[in-house]
């Protein structure tokens, strides 16, 4: 069984990209397909096309859009690591930022000037994405020269604009109506904010969990000895949003978890020290869909970050990350919020991926006995 698929990475995360028809023309659950060809369960998934992290364990499922409003839908898949598991609970900032860039790639959209813009929408969740690639002279740069913190090269810049994000994934900016709320987790009660734009995010305060704001540069080793309990956190929040009817039963990928500080006043560069954790370990840098969610909750009273950076008040926001600092960005389009962030991605590779055996036999016994889809079993 041999399927196309091209290798991007978009922000900093990489992932590989299929064509819908390519994936289904067999018929198999992706539920099964995916863990399979990214080589899970396997923390180094050394048979498989994973790369072993969960910003290199991502799939997009993408098809041009026929219904007038968008040119492209995707679809974001989190494939799980350790388990043989697919999470398509939420999509993935980073990731999206190939999708635009893959159809000019394609010749599905068309450069229409110094800039093109190309209306993605996002199946996980329904979102809008308009995205914005340069395109001088009506056609891509012949070499990529963007770049952004978290990556040592340069790609195509492209910018990510997040039409009207808030409650795309539970139908409420704040899920449980309240800007803030407590949860208590290993003895301690912590002040947090749930926030559903982008993505559904946990904030809690780093002075609550004992890390110091004046050091950022410390925070990891002591998140490090906390994963336990705001793990705990997190899966309580999940059940505050809607997300999970119980706690054991919260999604690995949804809702992140932000922990947040204000700056110390020598440091003019950012409004805001944030350390996301994503499926259960620090982000190397920030998710894109997290800043969108940390970015309305700046301009919303009474959440943690309005206390923190709300005094801003202006239409960008700069995060500080362990990749450096992110700036996002909002505004109004034709009556209807945009919230974003620039971003980069690139085409790493053009590949065939090959599974042994006859089509679909190694597939199912990776899944321990699952069934094709439209199969059955005797």
């Amino acid at each position: 069984m041999d399927i196309t698929a091209q290798w991007m990475r978009g922000g900093t995360s990489k992932c590989w990209v299929f064509e819908e028809d390519d994936l289904h023309a067999d018929g198999y659950s992706l539920d099964v397909l995916l863990p399979r060809l990214f080589g899970s369960p396997d923390p180094r998934q050394i048979d498989g096309v994973g790369g072993g992290t969960s910003t290199t364990s991502k799939a997009v499922i993408l098809r041009p859009a026929d219904d007038g409003e968008a040119d492209v839908e995707f679809t974001f898949a989190q494939v799980g690591i350790e388990e043989a598991t697919v999470d398509w609970g939420s999509n993935c900032g980073n990731c999206s930022a190939v999708v635009g860039l893959y159809a000019l790639e394609k010749g599905w959209v068309v450069p229409t000037g110094e800039t093109t813009r190309i209306v993605t929408r996002n199946t996980n969740t329904g979102q809008i994405i308009v995205q914005r690639v340069p395109t001088p002279g009506r056609r891509l740069p012949s070499v990529p020269d963007a770049h952004m913190p978290g990556v040592p090269f340069p790609g195509y810049r492209v910018g990510l604009g997040f039409q009207d994000p808030a409650g795309r994934t539970t139908g409420q900016l704040l899920p449980t109506g309240a800007p803030s709320d407590t949860i208590t987790a290993a003895g301690t009660t912590l002040t947090v904010s749930l926030v559903d734009a982008g993505a559904p995010v946990v904030i809690v305060r780093a002075e609550e969990l004992g890390l110091d704001p004046d050091h950022y540069e410390s925070w990891g080793p002591a998140v490090e000895l906390q994963l336990e309990a705001l793990e705990h956190v997190r899966r309580q929040a999940a059940v505050r949003m809607g997300l999970a009817a119980t706690a054991a039963g919260a999604a690995r990928a949804i809702p992140k978890l932000a922990i947040v500080a204000a700056p110390t006043p020598a440091d003019p560069t950012c409004d805001v020290n944030v350390m996301m954790l994503s499926m259960g370990r620090p982000h190397p840098a920030l998710a894109i869909t997290g800043s969108v969610a940390l970015t309305l909750a700046t301009r919303t009273p009474g959440t943690v970050l309005h206390d923190i950076a709300g005094h801003t008040g202006g239409s960008t926001l700069w995060l500080r990350t362990p990749a450096g600092v992110i700036e996002t960005w909002s505004e109004e389009n034709e009556g209807m919020l945009l919230v974003g962030a620039d971003r980069t991605a690139r085409t790493l590779a053009t590949a065939t991926i090959h599974l042994p055996g006859t089509p679909g036999t190694a597939v199912a016994a990776a899944a321990s006995g699952a069934a094709p889809r439209g199969a059955h079993h005797d």
